[in-house]
This record gives structure tokens, C-alpha cells and sequence, in this order.
């Protein structure tokens, strides 16, 4: 039954492993598109399907399949063959015997051979074990990978969204500046304003000008980050085609907030649960090193003499069946086996630890989420709230019923409600992101 076992799991793991050499075999990719127009789950969905970190973690676990084979290959029967050819160049032997002196002909000889050999032991077998796990490793790691690109690509696309939304806040902020500015220098210039009043109005416009530069740059550098996750070149032209109260939507985090939160769902959870499965493994690994190997082989030699004479001594089949058992190793053995069960309850005191600590954080990132979500409402009000004062502002200025100090203090409130906006909304999206891969959502 376990040839049987062994027998089928090679299988499995030869088609994994041709799987792999066709996929390896593809053309090469497509030239890359000159415009993209996403949403924010097809951003994911590409970068999934285009980015190379995530490429390489797949062949990865293709890797895993390739060395699994191997394992087992080196259980299986070996077939090896060879062929060699002498030439004595005319040599006669001499014996001699009480008759006297004989000569022998050396004939020209081609001698060809096959071996067939197999070799059983307790450590291969749970070596293919070993590989097991180690797929599921790669596997685990590759969805750990995955999440953590479609997090990054969530945060970008949020980064660009706000950004594009501030500047065109800013825009229309500058030009209510921009005709204040000119309503003030007609004023100056009818006599019923001084110049300082069009000096500051003016510094004011420059400031203006500056946040928006400021921000320009900031939105290329945002869609560059984008853009280098979706693995796509600079000249390709992004375009989103989600807006902000679509990507991030009450319903969404409290949906995320009320989620049941199961541990075995959890990916470094699962990681440690391999790793202590794979401790466990290596103990049995070092605990076969006790244990015996068989060997099977059998051997064909086939000889061409090309010319009188020569003797046949080498017989034509032959089988060997050997055990060989370890006696003795001055506790090299033992001393193995004792380190692997060192590693076996290191791994398992990490999994108890982290399972106590993984629903501490649980609680922590639901409070985080929680407080930035409060937070980015806030500020989305405050940001609502800044503009109408600075409009007010302009317009009592306009009339001439503020001072130009209560218009300079309107405009630096709304800068200052600009970026901390855009922090709070970074920081609900980086909690949402970090619950969301916690909960492997």
C-alpha cells in the first residue's frame, strides 16, 4: 500500500511539475497598454495578474512541486546504462603452468551494461512529508503576498483619489483668491485701499499656488506608486474611475467591524501551524536515522569480442538485495533527534504565544479602524466646514466687511483642514487595510 501511496503521489507531483515547465514556456507578455481606465477592484485584479513580486512567490510554490518530485524520484527504480569499448592493440597475455608457457590473444572487446536499482528507508518517505508541508508554505505565503498587494494597491488608488480631490478643492479656492486679488488692486487704484491690502491678498494667491504645485506633485508621485504596482510603464495613462464615497463606504467598515473573527482563517496563524507540523516531521526525520535501508538492483553486462579468443567470466545477469543497518555514530544520531525536539516545542511555545496575541490584536485593530473611521468623519466635516468660512470670508472681504486678517486665518484653516483630511483618510484606509488582511477577507 505505501508503494501504492508513493506510486500515485508521484504522479501528482510529475503533472504539477510539467504544469509548471509549459507555463514556463509562454511568449513573453503583451506590450503594455497606453491608457487604463480601472476601478478599484479591477487595479487589484490586474495587479494580481501583472505584478512580478507576486509572480515570483507563484514560482515559488511551483519550485516546491519541482523539489517534492525529486524526493520522490530518488525512491523510484534508476535505470542507468553503459557502453565501453578496449582495444589491447595486439597484447597477448602469458600463463604459465607446469606444461609450460602459454599464450593468450587479448581480443578487442565492447562490453555493454544496464543497471536497475532501488533504495527504501524511513527518512525519504517522511522527506516527502517535509515537502508537503513545505508546499503549503508556499502557498500560505503566496496568499500573505497577495493580500499584501491588493492592500498596497487599495491605499494608492485612495492616495490618488484624494489627492485629485484636494486639488480641485484648491483650484476653486484659488480662484475666489484670484478675484479678490484683482477686486482689491481696482480698489487700490480708485484710491479706496492701500497697496498692503493687494500685497498680502496677493501673498495669499502665491501660498495658494504653491499648495496646489505642491499637491500636483504629490498626485504623480501617487500614481507613479500605482502605477509600479500594477507593474505597468510611466508613459501608461491611469484613469480611476471610482470616487471616494464609493471606496470608502460606512458599510464596508462596519461590516468589517462586526465580522466573527476565526483564528484558523488567519494566515500567519496558519504559517505557524505548518511550522510546527514541520518540527514534528523533522523529529520522525531524525529519529529514522535509526532505521534501516533497502536496496534492490539488478545488473545486466552483455561482451562483444571482436577477434579470436577471450574468456567470458562476467555473468550476464545478476541481482543484489542488501540491508544495511547503522550500529553505531558516537551519539551524532542522538544528539539530532534531541535538537529537532528542542525545535519541535520552540515552534510549538510560538504558536501558543501568538494565539494569545492574536486576539489582542484583533481587538486592537478593530480599535484602530474604529477611532480612524470617527477621525476621517470628523475631518470630512471640518474640511465642509473650513470651506464654507473661507467662501463666507471672501465674500465679506469682497464687500468690505472683514479684514484682511480674517480672510489670511479662513485660508490657512483651510490648508491646514486639507492635509489633515487627507491624513485621516489615509490612516482609515491603512486600519481598513490591516483588518482586512488580519480576518485574510
Amino acid at each position: 500500500m505505501t508503494a501504492m501511496l508513493m506510486v500515485s503521489t508521484a504522479m501528482t507531483a510529475g503533472d504539477h511539475v510539467m504544469a509548471a515547465t509549459k507555463g514556463s514556456q509562454k511568449p513573453a507578455e503583451d506590450s503594455a497598454p497606453k491608457a487604463l481606465s480601472l476601478s478599484l477592484k479591477e487595479a487589484q485584479d490586474y495587479a494580481v495578474k501583472q505584478n512580478r513580486s507576486l509572480k515570483n512567490s507563484s514560482l515559488a510554490v511551483q519550485e516546491a512541486y519541482a523539489a517534492r518530485w525529486q524526493t520522490i524520484a530518488s525512491m523510484l527504480p534508476q535505470v542507468d546504462g553503459s557502453y565501453s569499448y578496449s582495444n589491447y592493440l595486439g597484447y597477448s597475455a602469458t600463463m604459465s603452468t607446469a606444461m609450460g608457457d602459454f599464450n593468450i590473444d587479448m581480443p578487442n572487446v565492447g562490453a555493454l551494461g544496464v543497471t536497475a536499482s532501488i533504495g527504501l528507508n524511513g527518512q525519504g518517505i517522511v522527506g516527502v512529508l517535509l515537502n508537503n508541508i513545505a508546499i503549503d508554505m508556499k502557498k500560505i505565503s503566496l496568499e500573505q503576498s497577495e493580500s499584501q498587494l491588493l492592500g498596497s494597491v487599495m491605499s494608492s488608488y485612495v492616495s490618488v483619489l484624494a489627492l485629485q480631490s484636494i486639488s480641485d478643492l484648491l483650484d476653486s479656492s484659488l480662484i475666489n483668491i484670484k478675484e479678490l486679488e484683482t477686486i482689491t488692486q481696482y480698489a487700490v487704484e480708485a484710491g479706496s485701499a492701500e497697496q498692503t491690502a493687494a500685497d498680502q491678498i496677493r501673498v495669499r494667491v502665491n501660498t495658494m499656488k504653491n499648495s496646489i504645485n505642491a499637491q500636483k506633485r504629490n498626485i504623480e508621485l501617487a500614481t507613479n506608486s500605482l502605477k509600479v504596482l500594477l507593474d505597468v510603464p510611466v508613459e501608461t495613462e491611469l484613469v480611476l474611475t471610482e470616487n471616494l464615497d464609493e471606496v470608502l463606504s460606512p458599510e464596508r467598515v462596519l461590516a468589517l467591524l462586526s465580522a466573527n473573527f476565526n483564528i484558523e482563517n488567519n494566515l500567519n496563524y496558519q504559517l505557524l501551524q505548518k511550522q510546527v507540523e514541520l518540527a514534528k516531521r523533522n523529529v520522525h526525520m531524525a529519529g529514522w536515522a535509526y532505521g534501516p535501508t533497502l536496496s534492490l538492483a539488478y545488473n545486466y553486462a552483455n561482451q562483444q569480442y571482436y577477434g579470436e579468443g577471450g574468456m567470458r567470466m562476467t555473468p550476464p545477469n545478476t541481482i543484489q538485495v542488501s540491508v544495511r543497518m547503522p550500529l553505531w555514530s558516537s551519539g551524532k544520531r542522538a544528539a539530532g533527534v534531541v535538537e529537532k525536539k528542542i525545535a519541535l516545542e520552540e515552534a510549538k511555545n510560538t504558536l501558543s504565544e501568538t494565539t494569545d496575541n492574536l486576539a489582542i490584536q484583533y481587538r486592537q485593530l478593530c480599535f484602530n479602524l474604529t477611532n480612524a473611521y470617527e477621525t476621517y468623519l470628523n475631518e470630512k466635516d471640518n474640511i465642509e466646514v473650513s470651506q464654507r468660512v473661507f467662501r463666507s470670508a471672501t465674500e465679506k472681504f469682497k464687500w468690505g466687511a472683514s479684514s484682511n486678517l480674517e480672510l489670511t486665518n479662513a485660508s490657512n484653516d483651510l490648508i491646514n483642514a486639507q492635509s489633515t483630511y487627507v491624513q485621516a483618510m489615509l490612516a482609515l484606509v491603512n486600519a481598513q487595510v490591516e483588518l482586512e488582511k488580519f480576518l485574510n477577507n
